[in-house]
């Protein structure tokens, strides 16, 4: 079965999975040493504007390295979802649950994890 190609554009949202050993100085980073606009907690994470983007750091308790995921967009996240999945691309739902919008993880082939998600959520 061929799925319809959906539109894809970068979200405004990139979070860093920070060690929680490295999580308090890396807030400091960005809040002290930088100035960004600080944007305050949400959900356990804590937001700073970053230029046109909002940047998530979100202390994980068992990471022992740093990730970066990133944000894309597209009008209808369970189409690009399937479209995704035809084209061989994992679909990583598992990851962490976005059950508050509609919303998909993928990993691209480099491994770095994105939420597919509706640009208006």
């Amino acid at each position: 079965m061929t799925v319809d190609t959906p539109r894809f554009t970068g979200g405004t949202n990139i979070a860093l999975k920070i060690p929680k050993f490295r999580f308090d100085a890396t807030v400091a980073f960005y809040r002290d040493t930088l100035r960004l606009p600080d944007l305050g907690e949400f959900r356990g994470a804590q937001r700073f504007q970053f230029g046109p983007v909002r940047l998530w750091l979100d202390r994980v308790d068992n990471y022992s390295q740093t990730d970066v995921w990133l944000e894309l967009n597209t009008d209808a996240p369970d189409a690009a979802a399937a479209y995704l999945a035809d084209a061989g691309v994992p679909i990583r739902d598992e990851i962490e649950p976005v059950d508050f919008m509609t919303a998909h993880w993928i990993s691209d082939p480099a491994g770095v994890i994105h939420l597919v998600s509706r640009s208006d959520e």
